[in-house]
């Protein structure tokens, strides 16, 4: 598969190229549906070879449909792969920003201390 962060898996442009990459599986769908989902290999199973990778696909009746779902479900699942999430830099608060929240906080805590009870001297 790959070998360091950096590696990105690349697959051809052309859906025939990609297909030549793959091996093919077909097999019965199973399920509801009757007959037809019974007797034909309708399910389809890529395989691409680099990258191990697999794929399936039994939604419709027709195993060329299926055939095109899976093609377009690896490419999904490499560009997924592929992602890379952009590290978060840090910026620092503005100083006004942080003297205003400052000067917030100073005054709500004279605000509570006015709300202290007066202690009898006497």
């Amino acid at each position: 598969m790959r070998n360091t962060e950096n590696d990105r898996i690349s697959l051809p442009a052309e859906d025939g190229a990609l297909l030549a990459e793959c091996d093919m599986e077909t097999f019965r769908s199973g399920g509801p549906g009757g007959q037809h989902q019974n007797k034909v290999e309708t399910g389809v199973r890529l395989r691409h070879r680099s990258t191990g990778l697999v794929v399936s696909c039994r939604e419709t009746r027709s195993q060329a449909q299926n055939r095109q779902l899976c093609v377009l479900r690896l490419r999904e699942l490499v560009a997924r792969l592929n992602h890379r999430v952009k590290p978060r830099i840090e910026t620092r608060i503005p100083r006004k920003a942080h003297a205003v929240r400052l000067e917030a906080k100073k005054r709500r805590g004279e605000k509570k201390r006015g709300r202290a009870r007066i202690k009898d001297e006497g």
